[in-house]
């Protein structure tokens, strides 16, 4: 909880899941709980401007959702957060006007059908193409998270199919999404890095069972994590990812050669930093 004027308000919302969430389930750990703060609001926020504006009726005129591409630094809760949260949402909104959700991430597509309450589990991105564009043709509505997991998983430059909405979940790295952005350029949402009451809260909840005094000792070590990488959620909450992202870190600069130093003189002033090696 934070301050805000006479009485205090949520800082951070958890959504917990028995049976954790998509993106965890291809992994040795399922992960039941998707943190859920202001910048994962404000992306939901917008595809749910669109989709009100799709559905709200336009006469004659033939509304297309807008393509999005939500942006941000790997391991910040993009896919855990964002994309979890982003596919609760739309499986929520009602299910006469958006009956069907399509989940890429990695090699997986799941496509959950609203109407019969049904969950179709897809490997390889092949036969989910013609599945959503049958399904489309017939005039059916929907709307396609694509997690971009790997650059080898790149969506398709047919996706999305006739007036569905979609939306890209990916690092800065273009190489993983610039042909399918040139077809159509899509609306950026660029999702800023958890800040330090965002990490605290994560830790209150976390440590939730446990005696005052060890969980003042795991934010401490948690924040001196952050002093030093930043505040990328994949590295401080787990030691072993810690100590690799700085021992990579260590060998980056030692192997630095002397040309490559010219590229990062704009750290801390007001010039653009671009390029596809500032990111992993």
């Amino acid at each position: 909880m934070e301050r805000g004027g006479a009485w205090p308000r949520p800082r951070l919302m958890v959504l917990a899941s028995d049976k954790a969430w998509p993106y965890s389930w291809g992994a040795c750990e399922f992960n039941r709980d998707c943190y859920v703060n202001c910048e994962v609001k404000r992306a939901w926020q917008i595809v749910s401007g669109d989709l009100t504006e799709w559905f709200s009726g336009h006469g004659e005129t033939e509304f297309s959702p807008h393509r999005h591409l939500l942006i941000g630094t790997p391991g910040i809760g993009k896919s855990m957060a964002a994309g979890s949260y982003l596919l609760y949402q739309l499986l929520h909104y009602d299910a006469e006007k958006l009956p069907v959700v399509v989940y890429y991430i990695g090699e997986q597509t799941f496509l959950f059908d609203k109407i019969t309450k049904k969950l179709s589990a897809y490997l390889g991105k092949g036969s989910t193409l013609d599945v959503v564009d049958r399904l489309s043709w017939s005039g059916v509505k929907g709307y396609i998270i694509y997690d971009v997991a790997e650059e080898v998983y790149r969506p398709s430059v047919g996706l999305p199919c006739n007036r569905w909405g979609m939306i890209v979940v990916t690092s800065p790295n273009e190489n993983k999404y610039e042909l399918w952005a040139c077809q159509d350029l899509p609306l950026q949402i660029v999702m800023n890095c958890p800040d330090e009451s965002d990490v605290k809260a994560m830790c209150v909840w976390e440590q939730r069972s446990k005696p005052p005094q060890q969980q003042a000792e795991y934010w401490r070590e948690v924040k001196g994590r952050m002093d030093k990488v930043g505040p990328i959620l994949r590295h401080i909450f787990d030691e072993q990812s810690y100590d690799d992202r700085i021992e990579k870190c260590h060998e980056t600069v030692e192997e630095t050669i002397s040309p490559e130093t010219q590229y990062y003189t704009g750290l801390g002033n007001s010039t653009m930093w671009g390029g596809n090696s500032v990111f992993h």
